[in-house]
Parts: structure tokens; sequence; C-alpha cells
């Protein structure tokens, strides 16, 4: 006997539809799933015997044959447990087959029949309109999940008993209802307010934060970088519902969204450990999954202690940090994810830290201040917008009492520059000034005559390539936004130089 019932999967960001076809024959008892399934897959064989007999039901002890459709795209979820397991049952005839054919089915079973929840929910979700389809099942923890695809009915049964007593009409579930979530929620906990001194560096960040450009901290240990970058999502613009989104079905597929939150309403702050691999960084696998700088998307990446990391994973970050994406290619499939990030990067002047620090004295021989330094190569130091000296507080810094700014009021700046930005750049499918591109420059960014002077004796003397002379020009755009000026001027263009110091000159301070 046939059935056919419906599951899902992803591949990259987007879900794909899987048609399960089930078919009992006499002979040898055998349980077989063809259709590129991957181990997770494979061994549903047992999950789904298991929890057909621990629910109460027949398994039929004959030749079952599964097959996944499209056969050419390899599955790697272990959510088709559960529409195996109704097909294997409409199939053996303990459901009406055309029963089954309304819902997408996506669930982990366990070997008592209780559903699990899989990672990528959303996607799939989104892809059950694409096909037509109005109704989903899912466990109990993907509700909030699915529910964010709109104009989709979902329930959320907790066993496949309940499943199959939905399915003959016997008990009908209540249609899921989403929670109403409530605002952007700034960690109070991460304030600048809590941050002594560093004037020069919070403008910096200011800066960056406004126009999402690139900076680099460099500074002895314990002058406060980590403390400072941490910071940072605290006074950027609150996510907008397209971005949202973005990032929940991002976390989605990774397997990140816990305890059923729904949409994620935080900018990401990514802080992987020096150790990470290239595969970790960009993403990878037989079937390619999201690395940090995809989890990063639309929020922080931050780098501690640069120089620690291996070259080759700092130098896969050159293209996704000038493209915005990351593409993968592997045998089985070749995806794209997006990586529009803001990158922080903190790290020591030479190995032992105090090379820049006047109070105490560097015991690193110059060649290996030169070997630290020639860990980070050009091409990556050359998309750093901003790069600045953190210096160690001096007991005065400390012990003072004056208040310092808060996150909020930074914030409340940062906002009114995004807003001109958007104004300025809407039309181009842009939002940031650091997303402009050469063409975006000509045409929008205008300078005074004194400024155009400035920023070409800096493109003489410091030696500019054409990249760095883009970057100057965003970063003092960026200057005047927070100024509320429509053209670049000269002081503009003069603190955006500040801002591009040379990293072997601050290790020299």
């Amino acid at each position: 006997m046939f059935a056919q019932t419906f599951g899902a999967t992803t591949l990259g960001l987007n879900g794909i539809l899987i048609n399960v076809e089930v078919d009992i024959a006499n002979g040898i008892p055998a349980f077989d799933i063809v259709g590129l399934p991957d181990t997770a897959v494979r061994e549903s064989r047992e999950r789904v015997r298991a929890a057909i007999k621990n629910s109460g039901f027949e398994f039929p002890a004959r030749r079952i044959t599964v097959n996944l459709a499209p056969a050419d795209i390899k599955k790697d979820s272990s959510g088709l447990d559960l529409p195996i397991a109704v097909g294997v049952l409409a199939a053996s005839g303990q459901l009406k087959p055309t029963n089954c054919r309304r819902q997408v089915f996506a669930g982990e079973l366990s070997l008592e029949g209780r559903l699990r929840a899989v990672a990528g929910i959303l996607s799939m979700a989104a892809n059950c309109q694409n096909n037509n389809i109005a109704e989903m099942i899912v466990a109990p923890e993907n509700v909030q999940e699915a529910l964010l695809a709109g104009n989709l009915t979902v329930y959320a049964p907790e066993t496949l008993t309940e499943v199959v007593a939905h399915l003959k009409g016997e008990k009908i579930l209540p249609a899921a209802l989403p929670n109403l979530s409530e605002g952007q929620n700034h960690n109070a906990e991460l304030d600048f307010a809590d941050v002594q001194g560093q004037i020069v560096a919070k403008r910096a960040l200011e800066i960056a934060a406004a126009g999402f450009h690139n900076v680099m901290m460099v500074g002895p240990p314990g002058s406060g970088k980590t403390m400072l970058a941490r910071r940072i999502p605290s006074i950027l613009p609150d996510m907008t519902a397209q971005e949202a989104l973005e990032v929940t079905k991002i976390y989605s597929v990774a397997g990140l969204l816990k305890n059923n939150i729904g949409l994620v309403r935080n900018r990401p702050f990514r802080s992987p450990h020096h150790t990470v691999s290239t595969a970790g960084m960009i993403g990878g696998g037989s079937v390619p999954r999201p690395g940090e700088v995809t989890l990063s998307h639309n929020g922080v990446l931050f780098l501690d202690e640069l120089p620690e990391f291996p070259r080759t994973v700092l130098e896969v970050l050159r293209q996704p940090l000038e493209d915005g994406e990351v593409t993968i290619s592997r045998v089985n499939a070749t995806l794209s994810y997006p990586a529009k990030l803001m990158l922080i990067a903190a790290l020591n002047p030479c190995p032992c830290g105090f090379s820049s620090d006047p109070s105490r004295e560097c015991s690193c021989t110059h060649s290996d201040i030169r070997r630290y330094q020639k860990k980070i190569s050009g091409p990556l130091l050359d998309r750093l917008d901003i790069t600045i000296h953190v210096p160690r507080l001096d007991y005065n810094d400390l012990i003072r009492n004056t208040e310092q700014e808060s996150s909020v009021t930074i914030r409340q700046r940062v906002e009114a520059a995004r807003l001109i930005q958007h104004k300025r750049l809407q039309s181009f499918g842009l939002y940031a000034n650091a997303q402009m591109e050469h063409k975006h420059i000509k045409k929008l960014c205008k300078l005074t005559p004194a400024s155009i002077d400035i920023l070409k004796q800096a493109f003489i003397k410091m030696n500019l390539s054409a990249r760095g002379y883009d970057r100057i020009i965003k970063v003092a755009q960026t200057i005047a936004d927070l100024s509320g000026i429509v053209q670049i001027e000269a002081n503009h263009i003069a603190e955006a130089i500040q801002f591009r110091n040379d990293f072997q000159t601050i290790s020299r301070k």
C-alpha cells in the first residue's frame, strides 16, 4: 500500500518541501530510506519504529520503502521523523492517506513518541506558503518560530498519539496563537556610563555605530578594549522588522533559537575564541551551515586578541567584509549566506602588550614585534575604517566621580545620524555609510574645497589605496551626519584621517 506525506528541510537559509513517499509491500521485513538521506535521517528508522510501537500503534512487519523527493537534494534534518512515521501509519492502513496530505509535518521523535524541536522551522514555514500549504504540525518548542511566517495555521502536539488523533478527527488540536513580543530590550547591565575616561575611544565607537564602520582598538592589557567592545550593541539602533526576521532565520537554521522565543530582537554580538577554525568562522560542513560571520549579520563580530587567530581564519574575512556575504562551495551544494556585519578587533601593540605603555617597559625585541604585527595582513587592515589607540587609564581617571554619558544618550545621536543616512541611501537599497561603494560616494558625498585639499594631502603622504581613500570619505560623511551638516567639511576629513591610524605607528606610541 502507498501513502504520501509532506515534510521539510533546509538548504542554506531556505526551506525545502520534501515529498515523503511510503510504500509497504510483501516480502522479507525491511525498512529502507532512499533519496540522499544523511546519517541523522537514516537513523530515523530506529526512532520511527520505536515511537510507533511505544505509542500503541502497530509497526508493520513487511518491506517498507521510504522515498524522500526530490532525490537530488541531500536531506540532513531529524525533523523528517514525524512525516515518515505518519506516512508509515497511513500506508499500513492505520490512518487514511487522504487525511495527511494537507499539512507539512516537522519534528523529531523520541523513542516514546514525543515530539522534539528541530532547527530551521522558520525557513520551512515560510516555504509552506510558496507551495500553497496552509497547515503545519511542529513540536511545542517550535510553535512561535513557525508562526513568524504568517498566514499559516500551526498545531503543536506533544506526542505522536496526539498527531494521529488530530488527523483522524477524534481530538482536534487547537491552532497555536502567537505571543505578542515586547519591544527591543537593550541590555541595561552593559552601559557606556560604566566606562571611565577613554573619550577618544568612545567618540570613535559612536562614529562606528552611526555608520556601521569596522574598528580596530590597539592598547595595552587592561586598558578597557573588551569592556568598550561589549557595550557597542547598546548604542546601535534597534533592528527593523526585516532585519529581525533575517537574523531569526539565520539563528533558526543554526539551531540557536532557545525557549521558543520567536523573533530575535537584540542585535547579534558574537565573540568567537581565537582557536576557531576557518569553517567555524565562515561556515562549513558537507551541507554548509552558517559560521560566525553569518551569525553576526546585522550585528557585531568581536575578535579579541586579533593576532592570536590563525592567519588563514583572518584572511577569509576579507570577502565578507567587502561584499556583505559569504559563498561556500561544497560537493553537495554551493550556498551564499548574508554577512553584513560590524567588525570590532582588539589587540595589544606587541606580544608582551606594553610597547605603547609609557609606564611599563616593553620586553619584546624589534623582530618579535614585527613578527607579531605581520600576522595581520595589509589587505585586512585596509578594510578597517577606524583604528584607535586605547591607552591605559591613570589613577585620576579611575577615581573621578564625573558622571559618564550613558548608552541611551549616545544611541539617540546614532539613530539621528542613521535617519539622515536612510533618507540619502534608501533609493540604493543601503542603510549605512559603510555600505557605500565608489559610485555612491561620487554621487552622494559633497566635499568642500578645503576638505578636498586635506584629503589630497593625506592620500599622498599616507600612500592610501583606492579603498582607503573611499573609507576616509565614508567615515567623514558619518561624522558630518552626526553633526547634522550636509557637506563634508575640512574638520570632518581631518577627524576621519586621525582615525585612519597606522598599526605600526600606534605600536610605537
